[in-house]
């Protein structure tokens, strides 16, 4: 499938690459990237580690600038954006969290409604819906971060993420600390959430079981290219090598014991 060409939708793409290109002192991370990302779907970046993801990610919400080229976010240039409008805009979720510890889970949810002007009862009532929304009991609120296992700080960090309601997501590798049966569980929760809330999600991982369980469509990345994007049924039946090279991998790893 040609990595170049742009999907067709209804109204234009959430978000756009042209011609992208990322350099730090002559050294070309992204070089040609063409790619959009349509309203509602769940872009899954696949790659191993230094291929490109997590650089293309921080290029949508001006976290880095392109050396050439244009991103475009909602149909507008994110260098005609304000930085700090355009990250609030965006939810933007980490394998680490990132929550606050010395700030109570209510305050950790509700800080951009907050330092959007939302009045209290307003923030308070919209922190009691997302815990419920991912699946805690709204009684954490009260709670700090270090008071939760590693899967509730988790699903604290996208309630978070989702807290203004903001129309686009990123998600860089935020499942890939938890053990295993964690991890499962919260593929299958955001899987489940996302068939609600319809939000545009750009994730980044390296394993290719998870984008297989969330994506509706994979740009599979290498030497900091994108190679190809695909559905996960494409994906599956291609014969593109680097394709065919992760496949093979994935049946080729060893049982965790």
């Amino acid at each position: 499938m040609d990595p170049h060409s742009a999907p067709s939708n209804n109204g234009p793409n959430a978000i756009e690459f042209r011609d992208v290109r990322f350099a730090i002192r002559g050294h070309e991370l992204i070089g040609g990237l063409n790619l959009a990302v349509r309203r509602g779907e769940t872009l899954v970046l696949l790659g191993r580690s230094g291929s490109g993801k997590t650089t293309t990610l921080k290029l949508i919400n001006r976290l880095l600038e392109p050396s050439a080229g244009e991103v475009s976010v909602e149909g507008r240039s994110t260098a005609a954006w304000d930085p700090i409008r355009l990250r609030r805009s965006i939810g933007y979720v980490i394998q680490e969290v990132g929550l606050f510890p010395h700030f109570t889970v209510e305050r950790n949810i509700g800080l951009v409604p907050s330092i959007e002007g939302w009045p209290r009862a307003r923030v308070r009532e919209r922190v009691q819906t997302l815990l419920r929304l991912v699946g805690l009991d709204p009684s954490l609120a009260g709670r700090y971060p270090a008071e939760l296992s590693g899967g509730q700080r988790q699903r604290v960090g996208v309630a978070r993420a989702l807290a203004a309601d903001p129309p686009i997501l990123l998600m860089d590798e935020p499942f890939g600390a938890l053990d295993p049966i964690t991890r499962a569980e919260l593929q299958r929760e955001f899987r489940d959430l996302q068939a609600r809330i319809g939000k545009t999600v750009v994730f980044v991982t390296h394993d290719l079981s998870e984008a297989l369980i969330l994506a509706s469509r994979i740009g599979l990345f290498e030497g900091g290219r994108l190679t190809g994007v695909y559905t996960p049924q494409e994906f599956h039946e291609s014969d593109d090598p680097d394709c065919a090279a992760y496949r093979n991998a994935f049946r080729a790893r060893p049982i965790q014991t």
